[in-house]
């Protein structure tokens, strides 16, 4: 972007990772030779896999070589890249990013159009929804590692004790109608708390609504926050909930007491992402063999419709001397041969063909046997597969995206402590992200 206070911005982050800015490419950027060049990745590793992954892709392009730079977290990988783009120099030639965070970096014209490589003619071969968060003005800025589609995980036992029949729950309305025979047993259907944590589950579930609550447009931003026709459907179910104390508004996710209340059973139920099946084994262990998986309650019903909570994704930066060697790089991990080893190590792929294996959902193997027992016996892969095949619409994110989770825990907190309405809480929220807007120099219209 040209205008100074962007730039200003950027510049201002704070420098968490100082020693990989030594790496990577300068500001004489450029396509490069794409069969020979040193290539500089910045990432996490989460899986324990990069280096075997790494191997597999210099052997099969023997003039590349790959330098991997473990970041950590993504917050300080996309803070150390801000930092990089802004100085001109020290920037990766290959980046991983949370989802939300690539429209905040092809916004400033910090990475590149993958388009120029054919990246545009491999939309059919992934998920819709990790796809699609990741264009900006309709052309793809990164490709997706992995997919999280939302879905629908509860306790059968303490569903079955309030009378409930789990997988009769198609629709938000029957949601609402077992949320009340649950709270009579003295449990909650689910949490809402509105804290930061909750932003990811947020914006999955006015995504699934239709909602737009935001619009990037270049410069222009639109905030629509209360008046848009999903995010009204969206605040009068939720604040139904909260009204008629059906949901657990004290509890935030990922909190100690949060791990405690899904493994005592306080908790029924969960509207989170396919990679939370781990994070149940983990943290609600007593609870083995009671939990089960379906597909997200729908709007209206016969819809599967379906939204992302989460994800991550590659990126070649726009400072990169060697993109086309770059995006190589990252077809590889994401298309080729190195998607299949990060499914292998657990993470939930975006790419259909590895979606639609045999392979992905055979329930013999040793990982699937291990999750399936969890849950009851159910082909847990199955039915996440399912869910991420499913229709999603476009839905963009602000491109000061870790503004707007912080901001949400600031304001939308307020109407789950009942100090006021929910849809007055968004209506702050938006005034503050508008604000944000402004201050970095971007066009605001509040609707």
């Amino acid at each position: 972007m040209r205008n100074v206070k962007k730039v200003i911005a950027a510049a201002a982050a704070v420098a968490t990772l100082v020693g990989l800015a030594a790496c990577g490419g300068g500001s004489d950027s450029g396509q490069g030779d794409a069969d020979n060049a040193e290539l500089v990745f910045w990432g996490w590793d989460s899986g324990n896999s990069m280096k075997e992954i790494i191997s597999g892709f210099e052997k099969a392009n023997p003039g590349i070589t790959v330098k991997f730079n473990n970041t950590g977290t993504a917050e300080k990988t996309s803070t150390a890249l801000s930092n990089a783009i802004a100085a001109g120099n020290g920037a990766p030639d290959v980046v991983m990013l949370e989802d939300p965070t690539v429209t905040q970096f092809a916004v400033t014209d910090g990475l590149v159009d993958l388009s120029q490589f054919g990246a545009d003619k491999l939309e059919s071969d992934f998920a819709a929804g990790p796809w699609n968060k990741l264009q900006y003005n309709g052309k793809p800025y990164a490709l997706p590692i992995d997919s999280g589609p939302e879905m629908f995980f509860y306790n059968k036992a303490v569903f079955d004790k309030a009378g409930v029949d789990g997988e009769s729950i198609t629709t938000w309305d029957d949601y609402y109608e077992a949320a009340k025979k649950i709270r009579a047993t003295g449990s909650y259907i689910t949490n809402l708390a509105g804290t930061s944590g909750d932003y990811q589950p947020f914006t999955a579930q006015v995504w699934q609504a239709g909602a737009k609550p935001w619009k990037v447009d270049g410069e222009n931003i639109t905030i629509n926050m209360t008046k848009d026709e999903g995010m009204q459907r969206y605040i009068t179910f939720v604040q139904k909930l909260i009204d008629e104390d059906l949901v657990d508004t004290k509890t935030p996710n990922w909190s100690d007491d949060w791990n405690r209340e899904l493994n005592d059973g306080t908790l029924a139920s969960l509207t989170i992402g396919a990679w939370m099946p781990i994070n149940l084994m983990t943290g609600a262990p007593d609870q083995a063999g009671n939990w089960r998986v379906a597909q997200l309650p729908q709007w209206e019903e016969g819809q599967k419709v379906s939204a992302e909570d989460g994800g991550s994704a590659l990126s070649v930066v726009k400072l990169s001397k060697n993109q086309a060697a770059a995006y190589k790089f990252v077809e590889y991990m994401t298309h080729g041969d190195g998607a299949q080893k990060m499914a292998d190590t657990g993470t939930f792929p975006s790419l259909k063909k590895i979606l639609t294996s045999d392979s992905f959902t055979d329930p013999t193997t040793e990982a699937n046997k291990k999750t399936n027992d969890y849950f009851g016996g159910q082909n847990v892969n199955k039915i996440l597969a399912e869910a991420a095949q499913r229709p999603t619409e476009k839905f963009q994110y602000l491109p000061y995206n870790p503004f707007a989770q912080s901001a949400y825990g600031d304001e939308v907190s307020k109407a789950y402590t009942k100090e006021i309405t929910l849809e007055q809480a968004l209506k702050n929220y938006g005034d503050k992200l508008a604000k944000q807007g402004e201050d970095q120099g971007y066009t605001v219209t509040v609707k």
